[in-house]
């Protein structure tokens, strides 16, 4: 399958959409992203940190985004490249050739910014800083990041801070350095740059801190654009559920599983970081993953939320909770 997805990715995903994504899918997850846009402009208008002249500029990139949801518009012409029933070699590198053609055409023509990066049916998501895009296939938009019929608290605690983390990774402290049009320019005053970088070495001091294995912590550094993305995605879902639940009342008020929808969010998040791991690939991610490991990835956001304490009706002090005067907020 992995080689079907690679030399005709688009193919497959076409059939993978007609069987998994239906069209109402695709106009809630949509709607999932507008929401989640709407809360980081409200959040943007309002931080005390960023002054005026780099806010003005933060939200004319927000206003920029392309958002790609699903699949592509147009598909993929695979009409050229022969696939029979021979030797699998065969069929590869006709699939490399194929490849190789369709990128020496693009030379001398305008970027296609209709062109994805992944394939329909991957379970993932990015940000491209250079298109200034956010990008979900079909893939990730099942359980349990996603479920078209399920209530909006899980799908935001789930697909929603998936959304606002790429949307946060356009401001994080790598793709904070592109503008709206994607080139490499620093819009920030040196005020507001300060200010964040004094933001981003507290994400960097409290996962340096955690301890997944005795005698291994976290690299605060290495992992800083991811846990920003984290930190700012979580919270700018539950934003965008209170924007959700103020379009529906009756939901506002609907326990589920004797779960309030503040509840079921948390959940949704927790649900999907679900993940065994040897402690041999624990350490060597330590040393080279970008990200952190799932149960940091879950905790630590939520340690800085006194949402979450609200939720569950956490006592003062309660080891989930980091201490009020050290909790992170950039977005």
């Amino acid at each position: 399958m992995a080689g079907t997805d690679g030399a005709l990715g688009e193919a497959l995903g076409a059939v993978y959409v007609q069987k998994a994504f239906p069209p109402a899918a695709k106009a809630r997850a949509l709607t999932m992203v507008r929401n989640l846009e709407a809360a980081l402009k409200t959040d943007l208008t309002v931080l005390n940190w960023m002054g005026d002249a780099t806010r003005k500029q933060a939200i004319v990139k927000l206003d920029a985004f392309l958002n790609k949801i699903g699949y592509p518009d147009k598909w993929r012409d695979y009409s050229l490249l022969k696939i029979d029933r021979g030797p699998y070699f065969s069929n590869a590198m006709r699939a490399a050739n194929f490849e190789v053609n369709r990128e020496l055409k693009k030379i001398g023509k305008p970027v296609d910014r209709t062109e994805w990066g992944m394939t329909p049916p991957t379970v993932n998501a990015y940000y491209n800083s250079h298109m200034n895009e956010i990008v979900f296939p079909a893939g990730i938009l099942q359980p349990p990041f996603f479920h078209p019929k399920a209530d909006d608290a899980v799908n935001y605690g789930g697909m929603g801070a998936v959304i606002g983390h790429e949307m946060t990774h356009g401001f994080d402290d790598q793709g904070r350095q592109f503008d709206a049009a994607g080139n490499l320019r620093d819009w920030w005053s040196p005020e507001s740059a300060a200010k964040f970088k004094e933001r981003s070495q507290a994400v960097v001091q409290q996962y340096s801190e955690y301890e997944p294995i005795q005698g291994a912590h976290i690299n605060g550094e290495l992992t800083l654009g991811e846990n920003i993305a984290d930190i700012g995605g979580v919270k700018l879902a539950y934003a965008a559920l209170h924007k959700a639940l103020d379009k529906n009342p009756q939901a506002r008020e609907q326990k589920i599983d004797g779960f309030t929808p503040e509840q079921r969010f948390f959940l949704g998040w927790a649900q999907v970081w679900h993940a065994n791991q040897r402690e041999d690939d624990l350490r060597l991610r330590l040393n080279t993953d970008p990200h952190s490991p799932t149960h940091y990835r879950c905790n630590g956001p939520i340690s800085n939320m006194p949402e979450f304490a609200k939720a569950f009706n956490l006592p003062d002090k309660c080891p989930m909770m980091r201490p009020a005067d050290k909790r992170v907020k950039i977005w």
